[in-house]
């Protein structure tokens, strides 16, 4: 099962109970546009994982299916790791390559700075 499929049995739920898409946004306060996301598995266009297993419960609830088989339904779909659409790097961006390197070549200089100035110091400077 895919999150599409996810969204498929909600709707399919919704729909025996002759219940609307407006009426489950009414009663459940979750906007429109998320539970239109959630029955057509638009993953992308959800919040955190969080509120979207509280949207969940509460939507199984207003159309009378058990929360909890509704969240292990979505926690089996949910285990399943995102493919990455195509031409997408797991790679950090190149800003923050870049600064990662700044800050690597930073301390390594703040470093030799210091092995410089004990050496040049010499044993006398320290007490």
């Amino acid at each position: 099962m895919d999150y599409i499929e996810f969204g498929k049995y909600l709707t399919q739920q919704r729909q025996l109970r002759g219940m609307s898409r407006d009426e489950v946004s009414r009663a459940t306060k979750i906007p429109p546009t998320l539970v239109v996301a959630l029955e057509t598995g638009q993953v992308e266009r959800l919040p955190e994982r969080i509120f979207v297993i509280n949207y969940i419960r509460s939507y199984a609830a207003v159309i009378g299916l058990s929360a909890e088989d509704a969240v292990l339904r979505f926690e089996e779909v949910d285990k399943v790791p995102l493919a990455l659409p195509s031409g997408t790097s797991v790679e950090p961006p190149a800003s923050r390559r870049r600064a990662f390197r700044f800050l690597v070549v930073a301390v390594v200089l703040v470093a030799l700075a210091a092995i410089l100035y004990v050496l040049v110091s010499g044993p006398h400077a320290v007490r």
